[in-house]
């Protein structure tokens, strides 16, 4: 038996994921992303740490009022942004921009699209974005870097018990998998450690929406995510197929009040960590970057 660990996700179809991530929202930010933001940001009372600098990753689909929130808890707190995907940067800072009047302006300090601090920032916000990585652990580096030593990041995503009754559905039909598999939070934290965090804390929840019939429910459902699994259906489906769906979904997803009223599960996991000093592990000959070697002297002057 191999004693690799598996990769992850096994279940991602990364060409699928790069359309995803390029694809600016039809409207707002989704409902469901601006109310795991709402609950994560509540979550910040428990922090002690106060930011002097701050970054919101990909707001534009993560949550724009979430966004506004956590720019009035550390309203004098440097406000970045920094959006991955170039074809979004524009509708990013349009969002974002408050006109004169607003009193928005006066909530917080305005999101910069600026390079954020050389040395980091100390809190990196990213909700909603994990689950749809390609290369999760190739993200988490990055957050990591981008996270100054003593700062911490916090971010929210989708697990493994997310659209059960939906992937449940589908085996029933015998359809391909109705959505790529989702991480749990246990891995999370693992890949946060091997990423250089320290003390990560996980905790997660399940969240039910409910909707009056299956076109509301999809309609939905498109404007969250999308299917990444690579042995999902290979082409369009016909209306035949829409209306097996539609016919299916209040049966085998039903809701508690019934009427007809269609109910998916969400698991929403929560994460966040703190970035430590720098150690450099003794050998003949160690390398160490010009940011660590600086991180280091500054403690060690300061008896830190």
């Amino acid at each position: 038996m191999s004693t690799e660990p598996a990769h992850r996700p096994p279940t991602i179809d990364a060409t699928a994921a790069a359309r995803w991530a390029q694809l600016a929202p039809e409207a707002a930010s989704p409902w469901l992303h601006e109310e795991v933001g709402r609950r994560m940001e509540d979550r910040l009372q428990w922090i002690k740490a106060k930011p002097r600098h701050w970054v919101d990753w990909a707001p534009l689909r993560g949550g724009l009022e979430a966004h506004a929130l956590v720019a009035r808890r550390y309203r004098d707190a440097a406000s970045f942004v920094i959006e991955p995907e170039a074809a979004l940067i524009p509708p990013t800072g349009k969002a974002l921009a408050a006109p004169w009047w607003s009193a928005r302006r006066w909530q917080g300090s305005q999101a910069s699209f600026d390079a954020p601090p050389e040395d980091g920032v100390d809190l990196l916000w990213a909700n909603m974005a994990l689950h749809m990585a390609a290369d999760p652990e190739t993200l988490i580096a990055e957050w990591h870097r981008r996270v100054a030593t003593d700062g911490f990041l916090m971010f929210s995503c989708f697990g493994p018990d997310t659209l059960m009754e939906l992937r449940a559905l589908y085996r029933r039909l015998g359809w391909p998998a109705a959505s790529h598999e989702f991480t749990d939070m246990h891995d999370w934290g693992d890949m946060l450690v091997g990423a250089g965090f320290a003390e990560p804390v996980m905790d997660m929840e399940r969240i039910v929406l409910t909707w009056p019939n299956a076109d509301a429910a999809l309609a939905e459902l498109r404007g969250i995510g999308r299917n990444l699994h690579p042995g999902r259906f290979p082409a369009l489906r016909g209306k035949a197929w829409r209306s097996a769906l539609a016919e299916a979904l209040p049966e085998l997803a039903p809701a508690e009040e019934g009427g007809g009223r269609i109910a998916l599960t969400f698991e929403i996991i929560y994460g966040h960590a703190f970035k430590p000093p720098p150690r450099v592990a003794l050998s003949i000959e160690s390398a160490v970057s010009l940011r660590e070697m600086r991180t280091m002297l500054q403690r060690n002057r300061q008896g830190l």
